[in-house]
């Protein structure tokens, strides 16, 4: 049967002529390792992730029942082996005990030195996560997580506080609508002692099987903080986790696989209020929102060193595939019962707001479609954004961009990000926002209309052909439909500023401070598209010379053709005595 651990430390052997290294001062002990391959059947859901990861939560529980759950992609792996006792830190110091999770960065490997694309979001994870530590707690990213398995479970934390807000009127008479929902239906409470734990409805809740229900009240005690101190009441006391694991034998072994079958969840809270929350794409973000729903809190932990490193797609498809998935998930989000809006008053005001902007985002494209085409409809129609360039519209547009910069310099100085990091994040918005944004929004509207299920591409993080070159599945360009709404934009704006350049020349009273307006607007669309135009291209030197010239031919060719459609006022000349058909 599997042995586990045992508690006592255990030596190597000293080095002799068939074992060249020396032992006798190192711990050889290995953790206990199991392979857990789900049982999948047609006609069952198994749910993607999510019903992976709480088949694996309900077989540790059976075979291990550790109170802490690290949970890595397949993808990552532990860069700092400190990683985990600077996690459970925090949730076994005094108050710890309210923590829910411990979120650590993602740093990513293989990513090109420009980093063309964003992938290290480092203006999410250095700006955003930071600076949501110091409300309820920052996101839980899918990744890079280390849980508390009772907060997995459903349960409200301990001494949970009620945060009415700006809204108290509200909230407090969703107060008394909750108490007259039966006990069954509640969130389940953990009480001071383990008596107080109601175990009646655990099999409704967690299914029937005993191994798992009673290893629930032995978690929540292992989780508790060191009572070494008189100011906690109702710790874990000195030594309670030192006694010797039992060995597993077959009928444990047994039941372990019986919780991981497929049809274990029906008729149970699985992936509805306990463990990973099923129905969206990012199960990761529901998963983090009902537990701060419910009144716990989460840390960001950066750690010296990184604490786990993982891969991220360089193509600009798979690059734009995943962050389709993810503004996807977030409609979903919006669409649910788990916006923001419907949260209960254990979640902060402001924690509100950020998990509130986390479904609303991808509706921020439907702004930027019209940001990026207005500067080029101006050109076309020779008429600036606004009637008059008059000092008003000038101090209106200087006070927006000054607070812009500002803005941007204090999150640069604060978080200790770079200017080209913050730079391509902002270039990498407006192209995701442009396209998969868009798209996501949708695809979020068929399926709450017609109910159309959403279905997505797996991120592949393949390396290219070439062997040689460590980012050559950053040259290559695979078309997706999502690329169309970018390219309409740039060939849009360069059209419009070659029929501006045109109209403006030929005009009899040229308006340059129209021209100049629009031109610098789209000129700013364009610097922003500039990494996607860059993609299309492929590797440098491999794009034939003839697709330049031909667009150039294009572009000249449609600017005289406007032109003599819609020539100058009181001119019907170009160039001089030369006359268009």
């Amino acid at each position: 049967m599997l042995k586990p651990p045992s508690d006592e430390p255990l030596k190597g052997t000293t080095a002799d002529d068939t074992k060249l290294l020396d032992f006798t001062d190192v711990d050889i002990r290995l953790p206990l390792f199991v392979y857990v391959s789900r049982e999948k059947r047609p006609g069952y859901d198994h749910n993607k992730k999510a019903g992976a990861m709480n088949a694996l939560v309900r077989a540790s529980a059976i075979m291990s029942n550790g109170p802490f759950i690290l949970n890595l992609d397949c993808d990552h792996y532990i860069y700092n082996s400190q990683a985990m006792r600077e996690g459970m830190c925090f949730m076994m110091d005094r108050g710890g005990d309210r923590i829910c999770y411990v979120q650590f960065p993602q740093r990513f490997e293989g990513i090109d030195p420009s980093d063309r694309y964003a992938n290290n979001n480092t203006v999410f994870f250095d700006v955003n996560m930071r600076a949501l530590d110091g409300l309820q707690g920052p996101v839980y990213v899918g990744t890079g997580c280390l849980f508390r398995r009772i907060a997995l479970y459903g349960f409200d934390p301990p001494r949970s506080k009620e945060h009415p807000g700006c809204c108290s009127c509200c909230f407090a008479r969703r107060k008394r609508v909750v108490s007259s929902i039966p006990e069954e239906h509640q969130a389940l409470r953990m009480g001071d002692d383990d008596d107080d734990m109601n175990m009646s409805f655990f099999p409704k809740k967690f299914g029937n099987s005993n191994f798992l229900i009673d290893s629930i009240p032995v978690a929540e005690y292992q989780g508790r903080p060191l009572a070494d101190h008189p100011a906690v009441k109702y710790g874990r006391k000195p030594g309670a986790l030192t006694i010797p694991r039992e060995l597993l034998d077959a009928s444990t072994v047994a039941e372990a696989i019986s919780v991981i079958s497929c049809w274990y969840e029906d008729k149970t809270e699985w992936g509805q209020r306990v463990g990973w929350i099923y129905g969206s794409v990012t199960e990761d973000v529901v998963t983090g929102y009902r537990m701060h729903n419910r009144g716990w809190k989460s840390v960001y932990c950066v750690t010296k060193r990184d604490a786990f490193r993982g891969t991220a797609p360089i193509n600009l498809t798979d690059r734009l595939h995943q962050v389709l998935r993810w503004a996807t998930g977030s409609v979903e989000i919006f669409f649910s019962r788990n916006n923001a809006i419907f949260a209960s008053s254990k979640m902060k005001f402001l924690q509100r707001i950020a998990y509130l902007n986390v479904g609303i985002y991808p509706f921020t494209s439907i702004f930027l479609i019209v940001y990026c085409f207005l500067p080029a409809l101006s050109l076309f129609s020779g008429q600036f954004i606004v009637q008059s360039l008059n000092v008003t519209f000038l101090v209106y547009l200087l006070l927006i961009t000054l607070t812009l910069c500002m803005l941007a310099i204090l999150e640069i100085r604060w978080s200790g990000i770079e200017l080209e990091e913050w730079w391509r994040n902002e270039q990498f918005w407006l192209i995701g926002g442009t396209s998969a944004h868009l798209a996501a929004v949708l695809q979020g509207l068929l399926k709450v209309i017609a109910g159309i299920e959403i279905s997505f591409t797996l991120t592949s993080k393949s390396a290219g052909e070439d062997e040689d070159d460590e980012f050559a599945d950053l040259y290559i360009v695979k078309w997706t439909s999502l690329m169309i709404p970018p390219i309409t934009i740039m060939m849009t704006n360069l059209i419009a500023i070659a029929v501006g350049v045109s109209r403006t020349i030929y005009s009899t009273l040229p308006q340059w401070s129209r021209l100049l307006g629009g031109v610098f607007f789209s000129f700013w669309v364009l610097v922003h598209l500039y990494p996607f135009a860059k993609g299309l291209m492929g590797r440098r030197g491999r794009t034939p010379t003839i697709v330049f010239v031909w667009s150039g031919l294009i572009a000249i060719t449609i600017s005289l053709l406007w032109v003599a459609i819609n020539p100058p006022s009181n001119s019907t000349e170009i160039g001089g005595s030369f006359q268009f058909p």
